[in-house]
């Protein structure tokens, strides 16, 4: 058909060229969508100096055969075939009155169908030109009914488990075919059928399957219908009936003897809800202080090794039974004290202030020490700088760098003890001295320049005897001057440094 429709309409272009000036305007497609209205433009162009339109006929041509659709004379009048009449009419109203203008013979089609999808010509009758005429293409769309559903209101979910279709989308009669996706979480396949119909429709459908479970209850499963462009979306949350599924809670591990209050509770999810609780104790009986209310065991006084056992739970709704397990044993002492946690607070809070405290006092102590320490040593040397104090070796220089009226005494001089009352040199023997007519300062004259020294800094340069053993005659303003320090050093007491 469609090599048809445009083999005439190449053939109607080029008579539309050959002619002498009149042209017949219309488009080249339309289309719309059933049970729409649709025009069909035909409007004829005269010539100068302008032929003479005798009639207008409106022609459907399908699978290469006209036929007649509507017909208008000048002087005869409108007709509309048969089965057109109800539905098609002329636009401008001076053809439907008759009148002598008949350069505007547009169609309305109302109520658009299926069937009405075809080649529409306009043909023009003149003279003394002859026939003019063109063609339009008109398509008929069908917008398709969407529908989503259910496979049924409960999905059971079953043991063995297998796949079931749980919900079925459809596109139906629609032109052209639609294109159906899901959207959902739910783990499953799809499945898709199309269905051309004698109308020329075409209805396209898709099942969707799961394996129910107690996972895909109430999962929310969408259809996505794209048609032209356009998407039309339906969702659905799956009902899924399954088995309870059981734990039984309240045992912590930590039940011990003449512990007050403890029970067991018996949990159970299922769809629908569970009507049945029944409680056993394996290989016995339960105890006969327990009392049962709906899903839990209260256990009433304290804890005896009676209550120690297997206890199980069966769980029972519309679809099936379901056991749940646990084992109570006894302890003779809690594992996990009650308040253990706070009293470990409170321990570790109080340690932590004693030892601050005993801290405290150790550092009070120590400071204590060092400050008598300290004050001790500084009594027991002279009160000046102690950066003057100095020992008996080289030649005694002054902290000013010139020579004192009288060396430093030896360092093995012996003193009585310490005190504040002025020191008195005993009687140096001659052993590792000299004595004062020995002494030549003339020729040792080089000796007493050479600057001092002292051990504090650290020198490791060897002395000769001469040198670390020579002394002057005591003399009683130097013995007084002198005293004695606890490290082997002297001191003048007539120095003073600022």
């Amino acid at each position: 058909m469609a090599r048809c429709v445009g083999l005439w309409a190449l053939l109607l272009a080029l008579h539309v060229q050959a002619g002498d000036g009149q042209v017949v305007q219309m488009d080249s497609v339309k289309s719309g969508f059933v049970g729409s209205q649709v025009e069909l433009r035909c409007v004829f162009v005269n010539s100068n100096p302008p032929v003479k339109v005798s009639q207008v006929t409106w022609q459907k041509l399908l699978n290469g055969t006209k036929q007649n659709v509507a017909i208008v004379n000048p002087v005869l009048g409108v007709s509309v075939l048969s089965p057109f009449r109800e539905r098609v009419s002329f636009k401008q109203a001076t053809v439907r009155h008759q009148m002598s203008s008949l350069e505007d013979t547009t169609i309305v089609f109302s109520n658009l169908q299926l069937s009405d999808e075809a080649a529409y010509i306009c043909e023009y009758t003149t003279f003394p030109a002859g026939n003019r005429e063109n063609m339009v293409n008109l398509t008929v769309y069908a917008q398709p009914q969407t529908r989503m559903s259910l496979t049924s209101t409960t999905i059971v979910a079953k043991t063995p488990r297998r796949k079931m279709t749980v919900a079925t989308c459809m596109a139906a009669n629609g032109k052209p075919p639609s294109v159906i996706k899901w959207e959902t979480r739910i783990k499953g396949d799809a499945t898709y059928q199309e269905t051309r119909n004698q109308n020329g429709t075409v209805t396209v459908r898709s099942n969707y399957q799961v394996t129910p479970s107690r996972e895909t209850h109430k999962q929310k499963l969408t259809c996505i219908v794209t048609y032209r462009g356009e998407r039309i979306t339906e969702s659905v949350v799956l009902n899924v009936q399954y088995e309870p599924e059981v734990k039984i809670e309240g045992f912590d591990g930590n039940w011990y003897l003449n512990r007050q209050t403890v029970q067991l509770t018996c949990r159970a999810d299922a769809n629908p809800p569970v009507t049945i609780y029944q409680w056993k104790l394996l290989n016995g009986s339960l105890p006969s202080n327990v009392e049962i209310k709906n899903n839990t065991l209260f256990f009433k006084g304290p804890v005896t090794y009676d209550l120690a056992g297997t206890y199980v739970c069966d769980a029972t709704n519309a679809i099936g039974t379901r056991t749940g397990v646990v084992d109570v044993n006894i302890t003779d002492f809690p594992t996990n004290p009650p308040n253990n946690h706070g009293i470990q607070q409170e321990q570790h809070s109080a340690g932590v202030v004693i030892g601050g405290a005993v801290g405290g006092v150790a550092l009070l102590g120590v400071a204590a020490v060092l400050l008598f320490i300290f004050l001790r040593r500084r009594q027991r040397t002279f009160k000046g700088d102690y950066n003057t104090k100095k020992h008996a070796f080289g030649n005694g220089y002054s902290k000013a760098g010139g020579l004192p009226a009288h060396p430093s005494k030896p360092k093995n001089l012996p003193y009585p003890d310490d005190s504040d009352d002025e020191k008195k040199p005993t009687q140096i023997g001659s052993t590792g001295g000299f004595e004062p007519s020995d002494r030549n300062f003339d020729t040792e004259s080089e000796d007493l320049k050479r600057p001092y020294f002292t051990v504090d800094e650290g020198e490791s340069r060897e002395y000769d005897e001469r040198t670390l053993g020579f002394q002057y005659d005591p003399e009683p303003e130097i013995v007084d001057d002198m005293i004695s320090q606890t490290d082997g050093s002297v001191i003048s007491k007539k120095e003073w440094y600022v």
